[in-house]
């Protein structure tokens, strides 16, 4: 059997020979190959930013303080819906490639000593409607917005943004309509009778890029008051200087690399969240709470809340951090010593992953937080430490979690995290007017589900 095997081998090679060679006369080109489309790239977003840095301003009413100091928190964001610029936000109504009409809201400074503002509590974010032209370099602005009493009030500003290597520069200018009722209210301290005017202000902004993600940023600007306002008694100085230098993390430019290791910026699965948590107030300050050393409220004031989170970068220094923008909503619930409360956050929260057997998390937010009434738990503190509480604070969280996946071994709940988180606001050590000037603030500790899509 197996010589006529062998001798069948010849025989089979020379038909497979002629069935090749008919094959290729039958076909004398082979088929075109067929091009896979390949999956496209999506690029982490570079409009994002976090800083916080010191503004000085000059006093301009007749006092013996000719200047004030503030702590300033400042987030960088910009998509197809709205955009955060430091202390100034808005929301689109209508927008094209050059023109947009928006729902608008910015800081308004009121520069006196400091240690009025906390009674005063006069400076706010104010809220309007803004007109943005935006074409190349240039952009021009046009709001109307008034303050929590509608005292109204305009502004018209050009800017021009200048590249060059690390630097960013921004010159700007500003035209200020003020009404009767807002010079009356905060120049002639409602003892004068002032009439509305236009202020000039004029200035420039810059950021400078000094490795990495690390950049320093600063602003210098003058203002001029209009004649009738600054011959009232209440005001001493015509001119006033403002000044800002602080530092903060930005996308890093493609064009440079400090570091051997490539920054990762393809998009990948699960760069968007939902985080619901349920929290209890604790009356324990923050380091007594990172010392596991909290204490009950005894009116047992609870919270649930509920947070959306979208990727910026999976990579901070050349370090495997994750960087989301997350804006939440929270709700206090009514006790026998409170109503229902609501509470508004925007924050910038840092995740770093490590592995001990299933995957853990830690993580950071800064933002800002601004309740519809201040909390017991918050409240009570301030009263005895002699502070007018404010509703717009500065926003941390830090949390510790856990995969849900790897604990049970399961595939489909490995974008599940658990974890344990601190919910925090507070003034900053009195150290920014923009959050009233207090010390001190509130805490609860909350429990939470993190599902990633």
């Amino acid at each position: 059997m197996t010589l006529k095997i062998q001798s069948l081998l010849p025989f089979s090679l020379l038909i497979a020979s002629a069935t090749l060679q008919a094959a290729e006369q039958q076909s004398p080109m082979p088929p075109p190959p067929v091009e896979l489309a390949a999956e496209p790239e999506v690029q982490w977003p570079n409009n994002w930013g976090i800083g916080i840095g010191v503004r000085r301003g000059d006093i301009p009413y007749a006092t013996e303080q000719d200047e004030v100091y503030d702590t300033l928190p400042l987030i960088y964001f910009e998509n197809d819906y709205f955009y955060i610029n430091g202390m100034e936000a808005a929301g689109h109504i209508w927008k094209n490639d050059n023109h947009q009409i928006n729902l608008y809201t910015r800081f308004r400074f009121v520069d006196i000593p400091k240690e009025l503002q906390n009674e005063s509590q006069s400076q706010a974010f104010d809220f309007g409607l803004q007109y943005r032209f935006v074409k190349d370099q240039w952009d021009f602005d046009l709001a109307f917005l008034s303050d929590s009493n509608k005292r109204s009030y305009g502004y018209s500003r050009t800017q021009y943004t200048w590249e060059s290597g690390d630097w960013k520069v921004k010159p700007y200018a500003e035209f200020q309509w003020k009404s009767a009722d807002f010079n009356d209210y905060y120049y002639g301290l409602d003892r004068y009778d002032v009439g509305g005017g236009i202020g000039f202000n004029a200035g420039v902004k810059a950021r400078y890029h000094v490795f990495s993600n690390l950049y320093l940023l600063g602003q210098f600007g003058v203002g001029r008051l209009e004649d009738d306002v600054y011959h009232l008694p209440t005001i001493n100085n015509r001119f006033q200087y403002e000044s800002f230098f602080g530092f903060g993390f930005y996308p890093e430019p493609n064009k440079k690399k400090y570091s051997a290791q490539p920054v990762q910026k393809k998009r990948k699965e699960g760069s968007e969240y939902i985080r619901v948590a349920h929290g209890w107030a604790t009356p324990s300050n923050l380091n007594a709470i990172l010392k596991w050393q909290t204490k009950t409220d005894p009116y047992n004031n609870q919270m649930s809340s509920i947070f959306y989170g979208t990727q910026l970068t999976d990579s901070l220094f050349n370090l495997p951090i994750d960087l989301y923008l997350t804006p939440g909503v929270a709700w206090h619930y009514s006790s026998e010593v409170q109503d229902d409360i609501a509470e508004a956050v925007i924050a910038v929260k840092a995740y770093y992953t490590f592995e001990l057997g299933p995957r853990f998390r830690l993580g950071v937010a800064e933002g800002l937080s601004y309740v519809s009434n201040v909390t017991h738990i918050e409240g009570s503190e301030l009263d005895i430490k002699g502070y007018k509480p404010s509703k717009l604070l500065n926003y941390l969280d830090f949390s510790l979690d856990v995969n849900v996946g790897d604990i049970f071994n399961s595939a489909k709940l490995d974008n599940m995290w658990l974890g344990y988180s601190i919910h925090h606001r507070s003034g900053i050590f009195e150290s920014s007017s923009a959050f009233g000037r207090i010390s001190g603030g509130s805490n609860y500790q909350s429990v939470y589900l993190q599902w990633h899509f």
